[in-house]
């Protein structure tokens, strides 16, 4: 096995690991679309093939193709005679995303409570422990990767297989809008109280107490990434 990128000085891109089932297109285009979704690549910032390509330690082909493939997903955007950009996190994005999110967390979150075992409640406790943890020691990135797993494992416990495959079709989404949120410091100190009460509820056994409870932990999510795009104006149309 062997490494590409991570050399130059303020990389954007880990160490890529080669192996000899994935070709080199996808874990070019895994790394770009981790970059996208971490933030490290920022939302209106020019996709430069030859820079990418350099930064990488890959030729350009592998990068344009995965720039192809980020624009079907809706991670990046063409802009005639300018190129390629990172796609903007608009307001009526985030009204979209937050608005179907807020019902399926709640039924989840109801569900859950009639639903869930004591091994997961245990799983849930350890997560919102470890979130206190990397709270306290600033560590950001694992704060958004324990996010994300409570909210995986509640889902889990909900035994809806298809109401967790539609959360799973917004994941890109949830995940870009999730970092944004959780770069703000006061609302990682909120996130693990609401946390903390959502599980309670689930513990209780109050399915009304825990969608009522995990819908206003949404609503708090969308009012701070709201205030933060207003603030930062990262629109597509900008860029038109």
């Amino acid at each position: 096995m062997c490494e590409l990128g991570g050399d130059l000085v303020g990389s954007r891109f880990p160490t890529m690991r080669l192996d000899n089932y994935k070709p080199l297109r996808d874990i070019v285009f895994d790394a770009i679309k981790e970059a996208i979704l971490t933030g490290r690549l920022k939302p209106g910032e020019r996709l430069m093939e030859v820079q990418l390509a350099e930064e990488m330690g890959v030729s350009r082909t592998p990068v344009r193709e995965a720039i192809r493939k980020l624009e079907l997903e809706g991670l990046v955007v063409m802009v005639p005679r300018k190129g390629a950009y990172v796609s903007g996190l608009t307001l009526k994005d985030a009204a979209e995303v937050f608005e179907i999110r807020s019902s399926l967390e709640g039924l989840a979150a109801a569900l859950a409570a009639e639903r869930i075992t004591d091994d997961e409640i245990k799983t849930l406790d350890e997560i919102l422990n470890d979130i206190a943890k990397a709270r306290e020691e600033g560590d950001a990135e694992t704060i958004v990767k324990k996010d994300m797993e409570f909210h995986q494992n509640l889902f889990k416990a909900s035994r809806n297989k298809r109401l967790a495959q539609i959360i799973y079709n917004l994941k890109e989404q949830i995940d870009r809008f999730r970092i944004q949120s959780l770069s703000n410091p006061d609302r990682v100190k909120k996130l693990l109280s609401e946390h903390k009460a959502i599980l309670d509820a689930i513990k209780k056994g109050d399915a009304e107490s825990a969608e009522r409870l995990a819908k206003a932990h949404i609503y708090e999510s969308e009012y701070n990434v709201m205030n933060m795009l207003r603030k930062e104006m990262h629109f597509e149309e900008e860029l038109l």
